[in-house]
């Protein structure tokens, strides 16, 4: 790593290293023998690419730490024991009665796994690891108080209690009431983790009753049941604003990701940060704060239904690419549409021109910084420059379903390279799944083995005997290259003295039924010009029958 790079992970890196006191303590920071990011997911919804941005950006972290030669790893914790609070698309809408219980507590809808939480960690845990460089070590919240790892976080929260309610109400209108418990107990009765409402702790227990609790569509049915609950014995969990402090201590962590709504002050990052300092005497991590992604302009949501798995995005792209997203400015928002796959394929080819030196990335800093970013966007080993732009992939994908016509297309338009076959192959396979399922209309080409009667009748006479003369041209042609090609359309568009708008959209029509496509220079190379010759001679063919 340069010592001048002004990459955001390693500003980061830099300040987990040299911060020297505690944010709330006048106490000196001992720096450990591991370095520890944390990410984590909450299960309660679906585990999306959104979710993804918060452990690739933990890890870019981690590399960054590695590279200034110190000891780093990534844990990655599931919050299993968060509450439903919606049913998602495609879940029964019968699974309202499970409203407000642990989703590691709720059946599998699908029938595959124990659980809800299960059954997503588990889809998830498959594709996990493509996109990251290092192993991940995984826990569940679930587990954890199962085994009593935060009995001792437990037991020192209610024995600080005032304290912990003084940090908390700092930053609250209302202050916290008398009988108020950072515990929250799994009522015995029903199940529900979000209808206990604590009346008081007496002797270490927690008493309870369970009412009923609102969320924004749904309602989690309190049983009304009135009973004590043991902190002690793993049935329950602490509340997020005590939560998060615990589980920094437990996994001695070091710097955490966050969305960006928790930089203002009063926020539950800065409020467990006061916490852990305070009362867990352990040095607040640093944020890695974050701007979200969006889909089409929308907040990712499964009850919307324009949810992106990580496992569809492996079907279309590498994930290198999404990870190239996740790296850049993280603070800037962005959107992510199906339909703009081909120019964030463009972007980061560029960005891989410049890591490879085959072009100059602006000023020393800028090209600096480009290569910094490609360098945190691989996974394992630094990916080559493939020559051959994911949209042509796209066509090519889609007018040859033969590896050796592919191949063959690819060495006539001068993009193939035999070493990079394995990468090139991929690449047209990817984008050909894109274009049969995301992909705009103007994108989906069919070729045609004569032009369409429909489109002749629409042609005028001068389009058509222009577009019979380029076919007896091409079906001749001896010199195979694009140049060529462009000074025949020159030629030919002269001599008839036709618009070159009314000529190529003329050209699109009869060999694809569209009034614009792909360079008609590269569509014919690709074709080879005697096949686009005849198509275009069926025009003659037609007009005599």
């Amino acid at each position: 790593m340069n010592e001048k790079s002004t990459f955001w992970a390693d500003s980061i890196a830099k300040e987990i290293t040299e911060r020297k006191r505690y944010r709330y303590l006048n106490k000196e920071i001992e720096q450990p023998k591991i370095f520890i990011v944390k990410s984590s997911a909450s299960i309660s919804g679906v585990l999306h690419i959104g979710r993804l941005s918060d452990t690739i950006r933990g890890e870019v972290v981690v590399k960054s730490l590695k590279d200034l030669n110190y000891n780093a790893k990534l844990i990655w914790v599931a919050e299993d024991m968060d509450p439903l609070r919606k049913i998602p698309s495609g879940v029964p809408e019968s699974y309202k009665e499970y409203i407000g219980m642990p989703v590691s507590d709720v059946p599998d809808p699908w029938g595959c796994h124990k659980t809800y939480a299960e059954h997503h960690k588990e889809e998830y845990f498959k594709v996990l690891h493509e996109f990251l460089m290092f192993d991940v070590e995984k826990y569940s919240m679930r587990e954890e108080y199962k085994k009593g790892n935060f009995n001792k976080f437990i037991k020192l929260l209610l024995e600080k209690i005032e304290l912990l309610k003084k940090i908390q109400n700092k930053y609250r209108k209302n202050p916290l009431p008398e009988g108020w418990s950072p515990f929250i107990p799994i009522c015995e009765n029903c199940g529900k983790i979000i209808t206990p409402r604590v009346i008081e702790i007496e002797n270490g227990k927690i008493h309870y009753i369970c009412k009923d609790y609102s969320f924004e569509k749904y309602t989690a049915k309190g049983c009304n049941y009135e009973g004590f609950a043991d902190p002690m014995k793993g049935n329950g969990k602490l509340m997020w604003k005590s939560e998060w402090a615990a589980q920094w201590v437990r996994w001695n962590v070091c710097a955490e990701g966050a969305g960006k709504e928790y930089q203002v002050p009063g926020s539950a990052f800065w409020i467990n940060a006061e916490i852990v300092e305070k009362i867990f005497d352990y040095p607040s991590p640093v944020p890695i704060f974050y701007e979200h992604l969006l889909i089409d302009d929308q907040k990712m949501s499964a009850s919307i239904g324009n949810v992106v798995y990580p496992k569809q995005w492996l079907e279309v792209a590498r994930p290198e690419v999404l990870r190239y997203i996740y790296c850049k400015k993280i603070m800037k928002t962005r959107s992510f549409s199906w339909k703009n796959l081909p120019l964030i394929y463009d972007e980061f080819d560029e960005c891989a021109k410049v890591y490879h030196g085959i072009k100059k990335g602006g000023n020393e800093k800028e090209e600096k910084h480009l290569k910094r970013l490609y360098e945190m966007s691989q996974t394992k080993g630094i990916l080559p420059y493939i020559p051959v732009s994911y949209s042509y992939s796209s066509l090519i994908g889609q007018i040859f379903k033969d590896e050796k016509e592919i191949i063959n297309s690819l060495r006539r338009t001068g993009h193939w390279k035999e070493e990079l076959k394995k990468y090139i192959l991929e690449r047209v396979k990817h984008a050909t799944t894109w274009a049969k399922k995301y992909a705009p209309e103007e994108y989906k080409i069919k070729i045609n083995d004569q032009v369409d009667k429909k489109v002749i009748e629409k042609l005028s006479e001068k389009c058509k005997n222009t577009l019979k003369e380029l076919g007896e041209e091409l079906v001749n042609l001896k010199e195979e290259n694009e140049e060529k090609i462009k000074e025949l359309f020159q030629e030919i568009i002269k001599k008839h003295e036709i618009n070159a708008r009314e000529f190529f959209q003329g050209f699109y029509l009869s060999i694809m039924n569209k009034e614009r496509g792909p360079r008609a220079s590269t569509l014919i190379i690709s074709l080879t010009p005697q096949r686009v010759g005849k198509i275009l001679l069926t025009i003659d063919a037609k007009r005599n029958s």
